[in-house]
C-alpha cells in the first residue's frame, strides 16, 4: 500500500516515513498542504496521514477540499490539538480517524489497517489462490498455513498482483506501488522482485506469469 504522509516537522515525518517502509508500506512526504495536494493528483494512495497545522495550505482546508471534489482516500489526522472541538471539527470535515501527538507507531499502524479496511472492502476480506492465502487484516501471506517470509518491496509487488488478481498489473502500476516519488527506481528493479518472488512461490501453487507488453498476472497452476 502506499501512503501520503503530510507532516510540516521534517524530523517527524522522517521518523514516520522510517517508521512505516519497515511495515511495508511505500511512502511519500509533503511537507506542506500545497505540495500534498499536488500529490494526491499525480499518485494513488491508500490512506493520508494529515497534520492540521501545515504551510501554506492547512490542513483543514486540505481535508474540505478533498471531500468536496468527491475523494474518499481514507485520513488519520495526527495533531497536537487534542481538545474535544479540534477533533470535532476534523471528523466533522471528513476525517476517518484522529491520532494526537505524541504517539505510538502501533497504534497509529493499527489505525491505517482499520481505515483501509473500511474504505476498501476487498482488502478487508481473506483472498486465496490455489494454497496462497493473504489475510487483508493483518497484511501477511501465508503458503500451507505458513508465514511466507517477504522483503518490504517483494511484499509491495506481490500485494498488488493479489489484490488485483484476475487482471494484469503493468511494470508501471507495479513501480508505482513500490517506489515512492523520492526513491531511486532502476528501470529493471520490478523485474528483479517478481524473479525473487518466483524462487519464494515455488512450493506454492501460483505462479506469476509474464504477458509481454501487458505486465504480470497471478494465477493458480493446477
Amino acid at each position: 500500500m502506499r501512503l501520503l504522509v503530510v507532516e510540516d516537522n521534517k524530523d517527524l515525518a522522517a521518523w514516520l516515513g522510517k517508521a512505516l517502509r519497515q511495515a511495508q508500506y511505500t511512502i511519500d512526504i509533503a511537507y506542506d498542504g500545497e505540495d500534498a495536494e499536488h500529490l494526491l493528483r499525480v499518485a494513488e494512495y491508500s490512506a493520508m496521514i494529515l497534520d492540521l497545522s501545515l504551510p501554506k495550505l492547512d490542513g483543514l482546508t486540505l481535508l474540505k477540499r478533498l471531500r468536496q471534489s468527491g475523494n474518499k482516500l481514507p485520513i488519520i489526522i495526527l495533531t497536537a490539538n487534542a481538545s474535544l472541538d479540534g477533533r470535532v471539527a476534523g471528523l466533522d470535515s471528513g476525517a476517518d480517524d484522529y491520532l494526537a501527538k505524541p504517539f505510538e507507531i502501533a497504534e497509529l499502524e493499527a489505525r491505517i489497517r482499520a481505515v483501509v479496511r473500511r474504505g476498501q472492502d476487498r482488502a478487508s476480506s481473506e483472498i486465496t489462490v490455489g494454497n496462497l492465502r493473504f489475510s487483508g487484516g493483518t497484511r501477511q501471506f501465508f503458503v500451507e498455513g505458513e508465514p511466507l517470509q517477504l522483503t518490504p518491496r517483494e511484499y509491495a509487488v506481490l500485494e498488488q498482483l493479489v489484490m488485483k488478481l484476475g487482471n494484469t498489473v503493468s511494470k508501471a502500476a507495479l513501480s508505482e506501488s513500490v517506489f515512492g516519488f523520492d526513491d531511486e527506481a532502476d528501470p529493471s528493479a520490478i523485474e528483479i522482485y517478481v524473479h525473487r518472488l518466483r524462487k519464494k512461490l515455488e512450493a506454492s501453487s501460483v505462479q506469476i506469469a509474464t504477458l509481454r507488453g501487458l505486465g504480470y498476472l497471478l494465477r493458480h497452476v493446477q
